[in-house]
């Protein structure tokens, strides 16, 4: 079969063989990409701190703001949830506009809405900030991406994805320990305000530094379709979120939720195939490769996330430790991130992307679940063991995935392919919080229903709801007449995590499968030819 011609290449996604950056951009493109690791880290940072605070917001006044387990879930799935739905057209605004504009946009948005979070007297207050700190990270994340995929090129591509992918290590290893040095010395409300004097920096940085970029062609923003995905998106998780509190998915309210929520995304669907400007290019999903590589970014973070929001109470309600000392149990999972992401592209080099997205997956399912073994007891080093292996296995996972995505679009389209890209990673991060987060609160209520006959009946059904409400409970009888509901607490949520491991790791299992059908393999490398650098040529403009 011939070689396609550079129309033909550009026109199929591939990019065309002579470099297209500037020079001046070229040579500061390690510059501009600490930048745009800087602006992710910001976003990553945040959620990775508020997983370490559950505990403390959880708690009455004035610790905390007495969340129950579903506002928590709902304090970051309100979050999730808007970045998602907006993330279509965000990633569409910055190649219409420029990607630089919605970036300095985002960045400050969300800024305010950390302000704001910390001051929030209630757990409503707290969700409805966090959602408008979603609303401008979604403006963030996509356009960090594009920037990088316009000031490299193709060749050097996987390196630089590496390098931003292992920025989330660096996020996930600071936020936790960050979180846990200011809530032992400030109130819960420092974690977000701490954001503000770093949005500051960013802003500085990238008004200085980061070139602007924009589609020379780009199509319209698509608001039925952003409406349909965030309509849809959100009656889904309620009602999951709404059954696991009920510990009954019969109920009327959590059916119709469910129900009208998928009706709503097959709409969403329908739509997308029939518009002239759709908010996501359905056509892009026939290709297997893309396909299997945003699903597997959707199933790693669903299996994920579900953990990690769970892991927090193991570690503080079960085992006892700090905020702080948590945090740096976390560790071992970014310090993996940071040292393999960057060079995943070896490894895929020399094995292919789908040996090696499929081995990333098994380690990813063998940690998790590790944690069906854990118990009260458990030693802190197979803990730290566990989360290295975690990190590992997704340091391999998530470059290949995020190369395959956005060369599969071209480079005008970088602005799209990164909204895919982040909106299948956090939809499946939302779906994963709400469907295990259901998971172990029915298991776990199930299991200490038995042992709350010592409890007031005014107060019993409140106390069965998670381990936390339980454990106040229990402080509030004594210590001696609390003690035996404590065990009780504690058998029945390791009980309910086992069972919840067990299920991500399920899902592990179900993307390993499905990069290893989907996938491409090794292919040879094509010889290299050179190419004489314009000097001049505009970006993507």
């Amino acid at each position: 079969m011939p070689n396609p011609s550079p129309s033909a290449a550009a026109s199929s996604g591939v990019a065309a063989a002579e470099p297209r950056i500037p020079e001046a951009i070229h040579r500061r493109r390690w510059w501009i990409l600490t930048v745009l690791m800087f602006s992710l880290l910001i976003v990553v940072l945040d959620n990775s701190i508020l997983n370490v605070a559950v505990k403390t917001i959880a708690g009455p006044a004035p610790t905390g703001i007495g969340a129950t387990q579903s506002e928590l879930e709902w304090a970051i799935n309100s979050y999730t949830l808007v970045f998602a739905g907006l993330l279509f057209t965000a990633g569409l605004l910055g190649d219409r506009i420029g990607r630089k504009k919605v970036l300095l946009f985002g960045i400050l948005v969300f800024g305010i809405g950390s302000a704001l979070a910390a001051m929030s007297a209630s757990p409503g207050e707290l969700i409805t900030w966090r959602a408008l700190m979603g609303f401008g990270a979604a403006f963030v994340m996509p356009a960090t991406l594009a920037v990088l995929m316009n000031v490299f090129e193709r060749d050097e591509q996987p390196k630089a994805i590496g390098i931003w992918a292992g920025s989330v290590g660096l996020g996930i290893a600071i936020g936790p320990i960050t979180g846990g040095l200011l809530l032992e010395h400030f109130w819960w409300g420092s974690i977000f305000l701490v954001n503000v004097p770093v949005v500051v920096l960013a802003l500085v940085a990238m008004a200085i530094l980061v070139p602007d970029s924009r589609d020379p062609k780009p199509g319209k923003v698509d608001p039925v379709g952003v409406a349909l995905s965030i309509v849809g998106l959100v009656l889904l998780v309620y009602g999951i979120i709404r059954g696991g509190e009920l510990a009954d998915f019969t109920d009327t309210t959590v059916l119709l939720s469910i129900i009208g929520g998928l009706l709503v995304l097959a709409g969403f669907v329908w739509h997308e195939k029939r518009s002239s400007h759709p908010a996501i290019d359905i056509t892009y999903f026939r290709k297997p490769a893309f396909s299997a590589a945003v699903a597997a970014i959707a199933l790693v973070f669903f299996a994920l996330m579900g953990v990690t929001f769970f892991s927090a109470f193991y570690l503080q309600s079960v085992r006892g430790y700090s905020a702080l000392q948590s945090g740096l149990l976390i560790v071992p999972l970014a310090a993996a991130q940071m040292i393999f992401a960057p060079r995943a592209r070896l490894v895929v080099d020399r094995f292919g992307a789908r040996a090696v997205c499929m081995v990333g997956m098994l380690l990813v399912a063998a940690g998790l679940a590790s944690f069906a073994l854990f118990d009260a007891g458990t030693p802190v080093w197979v803990m730290c063991l566990v989360f290295f292996v975690q990190g590992t296995g997704m340091a391999h996972i998530m470059p290949p995935v995020t190369v395959a995505v956005m060369q599969a679009l071209p480079r005008e389209k970088a602005g799209s392919g990164s909204a895919i890209n982040n909106t299948f990673r956090q939809v499946g991060g939302a779906l994963g919080i709400a469907v295990l987060g259901s998971v172990l609160s029915t298991v776990y209520r199930g299991d200490i229903e038995g042992h709350l006959s010592a409890v007031p009946a005014g107060v019993r059904d409140v106390a069965g709801e998670s381990i936390e409400a339980t454990l106040g409970v229990a402080e509030k009888l004594g210590p001696v007449a609390g003690k035996p509901l404590v065990a009780a607490a504690n058998d029945a949520f390791i009980s309910a995590m086992h069972v919840t491991a067990l299920g991500s790791a399920a899902v592990a299992l179900i993307g390993a499968v499905v990069v290893g059908l989907y996938l491409p393999g090794r292919t040879p490398a094509a010889p290299a030819e050179p190419a004489a650098r314009p000097a001049q040529e505009p970006v993507s403009r």
